[in-house]
């Protein structure tokens, strides 16, 4: 599972339009970067649950560069979208998968973005997220 903050924390993400884009470019990436399990996209925060098919600092540049230049490009941006580095966790087991998943599933809740996690449409919990199984 990866995180990673904007820069300065700013929420960025509560921006309809920012948000549906990096949810476009995490999909982007799907099957040719990373398998992509679970996701949440906080106002001021991403959390990713991946199984990188490179290394795991390429498909977290592959997520924010990627990101910050069609910000750049389709939104018109020149801010600095991310903070530098990400905080990783590297899952155990099954039972340390399904925590994590509930973990991401449940921000949104956690954070008053919503009452019940199917209901964010920022989140790989809201219904239509075609996502990758684990391995």
């Amino acid at each position: 599972m990866v995180t990673t903050e904007t820069w300065g924390r700013r929420s960025l993400f509560n921006n309809d339009r920012w948000a549906k884009l990096l949810i476009d470019t995490l999909c982007h990436y799907r099957g040719t970067t990373y398998l992509l399990h679970e996701f949440a996209i906080m106002p001021d925060h991403i959390h990713v649950l991946m199984t990188p098919l490179t290394s795991l600092e390429k498909a977290v540049q592959f997520i924010k560069g990627g990101f910050s230049f069609r910000a750049k490009k389709e939104l018109g941006s020149n801010l600095e979208v991310w903070q530098k580095g990400s905080h990783d966790h590297r899952i155990r087991d099954a039972g340390d998968y399904a925590q994590h998943i509930r973990y991401i599933n449940e921000n949104p809740v956690r954070t008053h973005l919503c009452e019940c996690a199917s209901e964010y449409p920022f989140s790989s919990a809201h219904p239509g997220f075609e996502l990758d199984r684990s391995a």
